[in-house]
């Protein structure tokens, strides 16, 4: 079971122009563990290597704790709801500093 604020792998499958595909890094953000463990489904956002200066994008240095060899930015935009059968790999999680920030601009972009 995926958690919030760990790194996996996982399958977008075939792409579809704008939005995140094949094996990339994603950010799991929910549900909460609250929920429990039966969640057939996890929200991510997608990891991009691509620095585009977006004020959405939050910046990750590659660390032992990500699992991440490459510098790279968690796209908040691209929330998705994915099913648990795309997660591949755990490769880590992220800090709190790090994980505070992607929901303050998930609040932000749902206007909550």
């Amino acid at each position: 079971m995926a958690w919030p604020d760990e790194i996996w792998l996982v399958d977008f499958g075939v792409p579809f122009p704008s939005e995140p595909a094949h094996r990339r890094p994603a950010l799991v953000v929910g549900p909460p563990a609250a929920f429990g463990t039966g969640m057939p489904f996890v929200l991510v956002c997608p990891l991009t290597t691509v620095h585009r200066g977006l004020s959405l994008h939050l910046e990750l240095e590659p660390e032992p704790s990500n699992g991440l060899s490459v510098t790279s930015y968690i796209q908040c935009e691209q929330l998705r709801s994915i099913g648990t059968h795309r997660l591949i790999e755990r490769l880590g999680v992220i800090d709190a500093t790090s994980s505070a920030h992607v929901r303050a601009i998930a609040r932000t972009l749902l206007g909550l």
